[in-house]
């Protein structure tokens, strides 16, 4: 394809805050003020390294309108609108469940929520080979009546939801590999036939009552939801064989007119809220599989959006190493932790996990590995 690669970002999304509450919900006694975890410097660090490094000049640049209110209708309840608008009036809250904000961070939430919407819709229309959406605050765990870790707003089931409700697209697969469950595309379209969610994630972290593998959709949407709670300590070689041996299958099997990836980092190596051990290497070969199966698939319409990863140092990394592989870019920067944390121990596929994915293909696709 001639198109180039599409970047999104908006310095808005840089000014969410969310309060000096480190790792933790909210702040408290003995608890020292922090900044959040989910903080915009990993964000913006991966805009300077693109800039840095000369990426960015290969890519279209692009800015786009804050989400508006009938957009954010299609899946959020006015009621939770209205109190998020009546929050950032007065002193900021909490969106519902560990999604703390302050004033002005509705207004970044919109911008953010805008971004995966025009990513989307250019991709879906063939304007635009493929794109990443530099979004903050992140939205894939945000529900239709409330904000969850971290997330106010749902930008990946905005985006999807709004290109289905005119006609961009139809099938959509949707794979959220954020380290924490991807609970908000799968509340969006639990029912829903014609929208695959794929959840690849570390068990029982984030939300906890959410993420099961046999959580798999409702009614006519049952089977179009698939989760992967691999254990805490999967490397290399875990998401590997998941990937080729449950991820790329479904969604392949699935025939999508449109990918999009809730692009998380936080299942790195360094992550202080995740427990996996991948590195930047990882994320750019993942990249690169999925690119390939959207080219057979879908005329190589492929959106990554970008969600969690709280390792200041290492996420911009991991999201240069994404959108080289997504621009087909020989631009590379060296990341000097790459081959040491490829050498840890316990990165090569681990007996337990083996059997865990091996049990879990057997079920989804009804063959013996």
């Amino acid at each position: 394809m001639s198109e180039p690669t599409g970047f999104y970002w908006h310095e808005r999304c840089f000014w969410h805050d969310p309060g000096a509450i480190g790792v933790f919900s909210a702040p408290g006694e003995f608890l020292q003020p922090q900044p959040a975890s989910e903080s915009p410097e990993s964000k913006r660090r991966l805009k300077n390294l693109l800039e840095v490094s000369g990426l960015i000049d290969e890519l279209a640049v692009r800015k786009a309108p804050p989400a508006g209110r009938e957009d954010l209708e299609r899946f959020h309840t006015a009621r939770y609108l209205d109190a998020l608008e009546a929050g950032d009036r007065e002193r900021g809250g909490d969106g519902g469940d560990c999604a703390p904000y302050t004033p002005g961070s509705l207004a970044a939430a919109r911008q953010s929520a805008g971004l995966a919407m025009a990513a989307v819709e250019a991709v879906a229309t063939g304007e635009l080979a493929n794109a990443y959406a530099l979004c903050r605050p992140p939205g894939h765990h945000a529900e239709a009546d409330r904000g969850r870790g971290f997330c106010l707003l749902g930008n990946v089931p905005l985006a999807v939801m709004r290109a289905r409700a005119l006609g961009q697209v139809g099938r959509v697969a949707i794979l959220d590999w954020d380290v924490h469950h991807g609970n908000g595309q799968q509340t969006a379209f639990y029912a829903e036939p014609e929208v695959l969610t794929v959840s690849i994630h570390q068990a029982g972290n984030f939300p906890l009552e959410t993420g099961e593998f046999a959580e798999r959709g409702s009614g006519a949407g049952e089977g179009a939801n698939v989760n992967l709670p691999l254990p805490p300590g999967c490397g290399l070689g875990a998401y590997e064989y998941a990937m080729g041996e449950l991820v790329l299958p479904a969604i392949e099997a699935f025939a999508p007119e449109l990918i999009v990836v809730a692009c998380g980092y936080d299942a790195c190596a360094k992550d202080p809220l995740g427990k996996m051990l991948l590195n930047s290497r990882a994320f750019g070969d993942m990249t690169r599989q999925l690119k390939s199966l959207a080219e057979r698939l879908c005329d190589g319409r492929l959106v990554m959006i970008h969600e969690g990863g709280y390792s200041e140092g290492y996420a911009p990394l991991c999201g240069h190493a994404v959108i080289q592989a997504l621009a087909g870019s020989a631009i590379e920067v060296p990341d000097p932790q790459n081959d040491e944390i490829a050498a840890w121990a316990y990165q090569a596929l681990q007996p337990h996990q083996r059997e865990l994915i091996d049990g879990w293909q057997q079920q989804l696709f009804g063959k013996n590995a």
